[in-house]
């Protein structure tokens, strides 16, 4: 399998802070990476900086070989590295259709051909097979704002895959879906990214999403990677265990009052 990224001594600091320190990662095609730490662990820090929202450092980041260290997100995203966010970014005015019919016209146009109008016969059938793929064509005509959770979710990682990306990083997928609804949503998007032929890293806290989707975590504690394994192997790693699944489990549960 040949590479897609390829990240090597990368350092991030902010005044005395260290946020990253000597990353070094590279991530064939194919891939799907689960990238856990605790809240502050360098988890965003690190994929802010591969898609352009941070300046490194220090060190190198490569996409299919190019540089891209430097790079603004935009010309980024159209190497073929997109992202989605904790909160999804979509138009909450606007209808799930007309969302995906902005991210298509923003996708395909380019100067003066974004001034035209975006809906067009080819460009809807497009929208179409894309709400079809991520199950969400029931709610076509249904404004973003009046989406569930779940479904909202859905259709941002559509939006960020318009593209037709080689690498998605996903910021907590399942971040504010329910218990009951968190599996269901994630084999919608990994069946998705699979017919679509994307290697995918997200990043998530769920430990049962994790040991499900991925086969292959990148643990960070500190700004560090503290292990590179297998999600089999990784998870049962005394480092990931002590640092990043204790910590999980302690977040999950919350304070406990007497």
């Amino acid at each position: 399998m040949s590479t897609v990224l390829d990240v090597r001594a990368l350092h991030k600091t902010f005044g005395g802070v260290v946020a990253a320190a000597n990353i070094n990662v590279s991530i064939a095609e194919g891939e799907t990476i689960g990238v856990i730490g605790a809240n502050g662990a360098g988890k965003t820090t690190f994929v802010n900086m591969v898609t352009g929202y941070l300046k490194p450092s220090a060190g190198a980041i490569e996409f299919l070989g190019k540089n891209i260290v430097g790079l603004r997100p935009r010309d980024i995203t159209k190497l073929g590295v997109c992202r989605s966010f904790q909160v999804a970014q979509v138009f909450t005015s606007e209808t799930v259709f007309e969302n995906l019919l902005i991210a298509y016209g923003i996708a395909e146009e380019r100067g003066w051909g974004l001034l035209r109008h975006i809906d067009n016969a080819p460009r809807a059938k497009r929208v179409e097979a894309h709400l079809a793929r991520y199950k969400i064509s029931e709610y076509r005509d249904v404004r973003a704002t009046a989406l569930p959770q779940g479904v909202r979710k859905l259709l941002d990682i559509a939006m960020a895959t318009v593209r037709k990306p080689k690498l998605l990083m996903l910021d907590e997928p399942t971040s504010g879906i329910s218990v009951e609804e968190k599996f269901g949503i994630m084999d919608i998007i990994m069946a998705a990214l699979r017919e679509e032929k994307t290697t995918v890293l997200f990043i998530e806290h769920d430990m049962e999403i994790v040991e499900r989707y991925v086969s292959r975590v990148l643990a960070f504690y500190q700004g560090e990677i503290i292990c590179d394994a297998p999600a089999a192997i990784a998870l049962q790693d005394p480092k990931v265990k002590e640092f990043v699944i204790g910590q999980e489990r302690h977040r999950t549960r919350g304070p406990v009052h007497a």
